[in-house]
């Protein structure tokens, strides 16, 4: 059995950092948009995804120079503040004690992950087992990603189970036919409520409910 873990809001706190980070970046290119907004909407997605709808909201090219400047702060945040989701490492320690393996399919990019799960001091246990948007044709919610890592790990889908803290991630994991548990830590759902009621698709709010949880999965 296999658990595919997404990487950021699941197993690294970024997903706050990111946000604020690209808020201030739009704010730069006279669009008003804040942190929460950048939460709200681009939570989930791929960078390349997100540069799609940019470019909607700019209704024209984005400036050359944008996403190496943002990209480069975000970094340095991460450096900084980024922590690794409370709990995370006792759930992996549980399940690998269980006989589950792991791996991590993302919608970053790798460097990305190099930075975040090296900040955490996560990379070295996940290093050969860690996928990314870029590695795919399509990002979430595709289900690209998913099927690229269970491919690469030799599992069967029926055998997969995905931990993700997004709606796009939800429904890759529902769209590559494998059960889904969502990690949902503010207790807001999801924009689409139908999702969690669908057969496969289970809900929790505190990491290290996650090993118990999979027993029932």
């Amino acid at each position: 059995m296999l658990v595919i873990f997404d990487c950021d809001g699941v197993i690294v706190d970024s997903e706050t950092i990111a946000a604020e980070v690209f808020a201030e970046h739009l704010q730069k290119l006279d669009l008003n948009v804040s942190a929460q907004e950048c939460f709200d909407r681009f939570k989930g997605y791929s960078m390349k995804s997100c540069m799609k709808q940019l470019i909607e909201m700019l209704g024209g090219p984005i400036p050359s120079h944008f996403l190496t400047a943002m990209q480069e702060d975000t970094f340095n945040r991460f450096q900084s503040d980024l922590k690794a989701i409370n709990g995370v490492e006792f759930a992996i320690d549980q399940l690998e004690l269980a006989g589950w393996r792991t791996c991590i399919a993302s919608g970053g990019s790798h460097g990305k992950m190099r930075v975040t799960l090296g900040k955490t001091g996560l990379w070295d246990r996940f290093a050969g087992r860690i996928y990314s948007a870029v590695d795919v044709a399509n990002g979430k919610p595709a289900p690209d990603i998913f099927l690229h890592a269970a491919k690469e790990q030799h599992a069967a889908i029926e055998d997969c189970v995905v931990i993700e803290d997004s709606q796009a991630g939800v429904e890759a994991a529902i769209a590559a036919g494998m059960k889904v548990c969502f990690f949902d830590p503010e207790g807001q759902g999801l924009r689409n409520q139908e999702l969690l009621q669908r057969p496969g698709v289970y809900q929790f709010c505190q990491m290290e409910q996650l090993p118990q949880l999979l027993k029932m999965v």
